[in-house]
């Protein structure tokens, strides 16, 4: 499975691509960091931005995309901005019919580090041993990116889990309520036939 992780942001949107391979072995393929002056308007930064993640998107062609969650206790202006990005990501996926998953930057912690509270070097540290990288990848953002197609990666057998007992669990009360009105269809049809016959 190839996987994009998007650590999502207006002012530096880390990207990266990684491939994962028998059991918990992951090999990155690319790392880059987005910069959009703050100078200049909105609709151009995530202009740039688009045209970035598009192009890395039908450069690399991932089969998913991994995006953070973004939280609305940040910084307002920074959450907005962080959103907006996200959306710009999330819309150019869906256009290539790529699926989307967005998970919290406690997830992205503790599957990398084990701990949902671990500090951006722990995240950087961890990241550099996982994927045996021979430097840090840096600014932070470019780590992160490079830590939620990880966390994806091992985190996607349980996913996959989780929908599939959500689908049965949902056919299996479609199917119940299917029989209870039958049931109450019959139930309702019954004095109609007992009053037939006794006339």
């Amino acid at each position: 499975m190839r996987v994009m992780g998007v650590d999502p942001g207006l002012t530096r949107c880390g990207l990266s691509v990684i491939q994962s391979g028998k059991g918990r072995q992951v090999i990155a393929l690319d790392v880059d960091v987005v910069r959009t002056p703050a100078e200049q308007p909105l609709a151009h930064r995530l202009l740039s931005i688009s045209d970035a993640v598009e192009h890395w998107m039908d450069t690399h062609r991932p089969d998913v995309i991994a995006i953070e969650r973004v939280f609305a206790h940040q910084n307002a202006s920074t959450a907005m901005g962080t959103a907006q990005a996200a959306g710009v990501i999330a819309l150019a996926a869906a256009r290539r019919d790529i699926d989307v998953h967005f998970h919290t930057p406690s997830e992205v912690k503790a599957a990398v580090t084990g701990n949902g509270r671990a500090g951006k070097s722990q995240v950087t540290e961890m990241v550099t041993r996982i994927l045996t990288l021979q430097q840090k990848p840096t600014p932070a953002d470019a780590a992160d990116a490079l830590a939620l197609a990880i966390c994806h990666c091992w985190r996607a057998p349980m996913i996959a889990r989780m929908a599939e007992a959500e689908a049965m669990a949902e056919a299996q009360r479609r199917k119940y309520q299917a029989t209870l009105k039958a049931a109450k269809t019959e139930a309702k049809s019954v004095p109609g036939r007992m009053s037939r016959s006794a006339t």
